[in-house]
C-alpha cells in the first residue's frame, strides 16, 4: 500500500485529468450489450450462414444452448428488430426465423470478431507447458 501522500497525489492527478473526453458512446455500449449477451452472437452468426431456420435448427447449430435461453434470446432479437419471425399456419404450423436488414448489417463486425478470436483466443489454448505463448494457427475453422 502507498503512503497517504502518494494516495493524495493520485487523487489530485485524477481530479485534473479531463474525464469528459473519456466518455463511452452510449450507442456503442448499447450495441455491445445487445450482441454481447450470452449466445446472442452465436445465434446471429448461425442465421448469417443460413436463413430462414426453424427454432430446432438454430438450437442444434449452437451446442449447449438450452431451449429456454434460445427462446428468450430469439424474443429479444425480434423485439430489437434484428430477427424476423415468420409463422406458416400449416398444417402443420411452421415457424421460421431470419435476420432483418438490421441483423445482416452485423456481418462485417462479426467477421472481424471471428478473425480476432481466431488470432488471439487460440493463443491461450496453444500455450506450451512452460507457459510461453505459441503462435495460434492462422486458418482455424469457427464452424
Amino acid at each position: 500500500m502507498g503512503s497517504d501522500a502518494e494516495q493524495a497525489d493520485t487523487e489530485h492527478a485524477d481530479a485534473e485529468r479531463p474525464h469528459s473526453s473519456l466518455i463511452c458512446c452510449p450507442l456503442y455500449r448499447e450495441a455491445m450489450e445487445l450482441i454481447g449477451r450470452r449466445w446472442t452472437g452465436a445465434i446471429v452468426a448461425v442465421l448469417l450462414q443460413e436463413s430462414p431456420l426453424r427454432f430446432s435448427e438454430i438450437g442444434h447449430a449452437v451446442p449447449q444452448l438450452s431451449d429456454r435461453l434460445l427462446s428468450e434470446r430469439m424474443k429479444e432479437l425480434e423485439a430489437r428488430g434484428l430477427v424476423r419471425r415468420q409463422v406458416d399456419p400449416g398444417p402443420p404450423v411452421r415457424v421460421e426465423y431470419s435476420l432483418t436488414r438490421m441483423g445482416t448489417d452485423l456481418e462485417p463486425a462479426l467477421d472481424q470478431v471471428k478473425a480476432w478470436a481466431q488470432r488471439w483466443l487460440g493463443i491461450e489454448s496453444a500455450r506450451g507447458q512452460a507457459g510461453q505463448p505459441q503462435r495460434a494457427p492462422r486458418h482455424v475453422s469457427m464452424n
